[in-house]
C-alpha cells in the first residue's frame, strides 16, 4: 500500500464528503482529524482479498465518526454547562453538609415539576446519573430523561439563556 500522506491527500475529498452527509457543523475539524485516523486504522487493517480498499475505507471512516458523535453527544447530554452569566449569581457552597444550599434549589426549581425537581436534585446534589436516577425512583430510563429534557429547557429560560 502506498504512504499514508499519499493515501490522506487521496481520501481527503471522501473524508470531507462523509463530514457533509452527516451534517457535522461543529468542530468540522475535529472530525476531519478522526477520519484521517480512522484511514489510517482503515488502512493498517484492510485485507485485499476480501474486496475493494475504498468501499473499505470508506464505511470504516463513516463508521468511526459515527462512533466518535455518538461518544460527543452522550458527554453534552450528560454534562450541562450553563452560561457565564450563571455563575455570577452562584453563591458559593456553604461548608456545611450540603453542597447546594436549598434556596439557590428552590431558586431555579420553583418551575420546575416534581419529577423535574427530582432529576435536578439527584443530578446536582447526589452526583447520580440517568440510570441511577431510574432505578432509584424505580421508573424507565426514558422517564428520567424526559425530566431531564423539561428541566433543561425550563432552567435555561430561568436562568435567561432561552437557547
Amino acid at each position: 500500500m502506498e504512504s499514508f500522506e499519499q493515501l490522506a491527500i487521496q481520501y481527503e475529498p471522501m473524508i470531507q464528503r462523509i463530514i457533509s452527509s452527516l451534517h457535522i457543523y461543529k468542530n468540522k475539524d475535529e472530525f476531519r482529524q478522526q477520519g484521517l485516523i480512522a484511514l489510517w486504522e482503515a488502512s493498517k487493517r484492510f485485507d485485499p482479498g476480501k474486496g475493494n480498499f475504498s468501499t473499505y475505507a470508506y464505511h470504516y471512516i463513516k463508521g468511526y465518526i459515527l462512533m466518535e458523535l455518538t461518544k460527543e453527544t452522550v458527554e453534552s447530554e450528560r454534562n450541562f454547562y450553563p452560561k457565564e452569566e450563571f455563575w455570577e449569581y452562584a453563591e458559593a457552597p456553604c461548608t456545611g453538609e450540603a453542597p447546594l444550599e436549598k434556596d439557590i434549589f428552590m431558586r431555579y426549581g420553583r418551575n420546575l415539576t416534581p419529577n423535574q425537581r427530582k432529576w435536578l436534585f439527584h443530578t446536582a446534589v447526589e452526583g447520580l446519573s440517568v440510570s441511577e436516577i431510574a432505578e432509584k425512583e424505580k421508573v424507565s430510563l426514558s422517564a428520567v430523561k424526559s425530566w431531564r429534557k423539561g428541566a433543561r429547557e425550563k432552567l435555561k429560560i430561568a436562568m435567561g439563556s432561552k437557547a
